[in-house]
């Protein structure tokens, strides 16, 4: 699979260069045709598409220079064949300077959509930095490791959201999916997590820091004029780890459930027997939060995740699976374990995933242990 992986990664390199010296192949081979052809037979076409190919690969300098190549190859050929002063000379040499000068402005206005389009990705990044930061890895002596996955390219924002807390209370962690894309999930990712780091220092439950989001969410759905025009809702869950005790709470508000992967590779879906509602549907019934309780060993992780993993497909439509998938499967640390687990999404989907992904996996480091643990990961 790394083989494929890298004659894959070998093709597309020699494509690019193959792309990247085609304006020179074309004058070039404009050339080789004038000369090997009577004089009525003409390569203008070649000569007019080495700027028009350039212009939005390379900087000006070499836009304006294929062009300049291209007409200069036009006029020295109908130059040594004797034709300069003929009516078709002198159409193909005016047809080649518009195309280089249309080759130009093209250029032109592709270098400022790309510095839009690069001004407009760092400020995403940094939205992105500041609703979702980075968690530390080691937070209230556990190992944390963290990742967002954007389904497309330079789309960094979506409705996915992580966050870690160490409290009075313990770790507390949340992992959800607003309904929505765009602006209005990012607002809505924003209340949520702000309303997750006040609730977590203050409340004494983890029942009452969901009570607690529930709250923000219609809160600000009402100062909005109605809960749809604020994404509607949110699946979340909620996890805490309490200092010196090997277990952890879970309240689940109709998300994925989350995954305990133990140190002999052993991996267990931790379901709630009780389902709630998500996060902003409270006016559709009363369903009490409920924690329930889980060992949570030296040596195991916690691994919450939002849909993006658990319904990413292949090309036949099936499910990725990742209780089948990590099975058997032992790992460094949390950052080893989210770094193959993306990798083996990318191969599972071939790369096309249709809903962005967000991980954060929690270690319980077994007595002993460095903070970050030295051994190779053993796959199957």
């Amino acid at each position: 699979m790394r083989q494929r992986g890298r004659d894959g990664g070998g093709g597309r390199e020699g494509a690019r260069r193959f792309v990247r010296a085609l304006p020179a192949l074309l004058i070039a081979g404009g050339v080789a045709y004038d000369l090997s052809t009577p004089p009525r037979f003409t390569a203008a076409p070649l000569f007019a598409a080495a700027p028009l190919v350039a212009a939005p690969l390379f900087a000006v300098w070499a836009t304006l220079l294929s062009g300049s190549f291209a007409v200069l190859a036009v006029l020295f050929l109908h130059i040594g064949n004797g034709t300069l002063g003929e009516v078709q000379a002198l159409t193909e040499i005016l047809t080649v300077v518009v195309v280089a000068a249309l080759a130009l402005l093209i250029n032109r206005v592709v270098r400022r959509s790309g510095e839009r389009l690069a001004s407009a990705r760092v400020i995403a990044e940094t939205a992105q930095r500041a609703v979702l930061p980075t968690p530390a890895e080691r937070i209230g002596g556990l190992q944390v490791a963290a990742r967002y996955e954007a389904a497309q390219e330079d789309a960094f924002i979506g409705g996915d959201l992580f966050a870690v807390q160490d409290t009075p209370y313990g770790v507390r962690l949340v992992v959800g999916d607003v309904r929505g894309k765009g602006l209005g999930a990012v607002e809505a990712v924003a209340v949520v997590i702000g309303a997750f780091r006040e609730a977590a220092e203050q409340e004494s439950s983890l029942e009452g820091v969901a009570q607690r989001l529930e709250r923000a969410l219609a809160r600000e759905g009402t100062r909005r004029d109605g809960l749809d025009a604020f994404e509607g809702f949110t699946t979340a869950v909620l996890a805490e780890v309490v200092r010196g005790e090997a277990v952890v709470r879970v309240v689940d508000r109709g998300h994925p459930e989350p995954l305990m992967l133990y140190a002999d590779g052993s991996v267990a879906l931790l379901e709630q027997v009780e389902p709630a509602l998500p996060l902003g549907m409270a006016e559709l019934g009363a369903w009490p939060d409920r924690a329930f309780e889980v060992p949570f060993p030296a040596g195991a992780t916690l691994l919450l995740y939002t849909d993006g993993l658990s319904e990413a497909r292949d090309a036949a439509g099936v499910f990725y699976d990742p209780v089948a998938r990590l099975s058997g499967r032992l790992f460094p640390g949390p950052d080893a374990l989210l770094d193959a687990l993306v990798s083996d999404v990318r191969r599972y989907t071939g790369g096309g995933a249709t809903d962005d992904l967000a991980l954060l996996a929690v270690s319980r480091p077994a007595e002993g242990q460095p903070e970050r643990r030295r051994t190779m990961p053993v796959v199957p």
